[in-house]
């Protein structure tokens, strides 16, 4: 029988309220609040690193960071997060090399249902989120549950994706489209 972490993870309906997720859930709040107050940039970064399931070489992040447990985000090396950045990792974020994100960039994987009924029964699900190599996102890009982005993906600030694209496109809006190949 699996847990509610596992069925969270992997994407199958689970209890948002699960005793164990809300302990990780407030202990990540408690030590971020730390963390993000940490004006020296090095210990900063350390404390986001010991959080993280994993993180490649040269990770930086500017604060404030906010994510719900840590263990579903996976950062490749050469990464630069600006501002206010907010990753809700109830499935896998998954982000390649050499990428650089602007403020107040969201990544979303929690899915609430359409029906009502599971709703009220605090029933959610998820969606992965991968992001390719050298890819940059605008301050404000928000990326939904499920989306896959290809490698060199520009993000157009402002920007809400919706859906997955390839790889060496420009795209921008609400919902995102592409606006250039690269």
């Amino acid at each position: 029988m699996k847990t509610e972490r596992q069925k969270m993870t992997a994407g199958e309906p689970y209890n948002q309220f699960d005793p164990e997720l809300i302990e990780r859930r407030v202990l990540m709040r408690k030590k971020l609040a730390v963390i993000n107050a940490e004006p020296d940039n090095t210990k900063r970064n350390e404390g986001y690193k010991a959080l993280i399931e994993d993180t490649g070489a040269d990770f930086f992040v500017e604060a404030d960071f906010k994510f719900d447990y840590g263990f579903n985000i996976h950062i490749g090396d050469h990464f630069y997060g600006n501002y206010d950045m907010t990753f809700l990792d109830t499935c896998p974020i998954t982000i390649g090399s050499h990428c650089y994100f602007g403020p107040n960039v969201g990544l979303y994987t929690p899915v609430h249902p359409l029906d009502y009924k599971q709703r009220d029964a605090d029933v959610e699900l998820g969606a992965p989120i991968t992001i390719g190599d050298s890819c940059w996102f605008g301050g404000r890009v928000t990326v939904l549950p499920g989306v896959t982005l290809g490698n060199h993906v520009v993000v157009g600030a402002g920007s809400v994706v919706t859906k997955s694209f390839g790889d060496d496109v420009v795209i921008a809006g609400n919902p995102a489209r592409i606006i250039k190949h690269l």
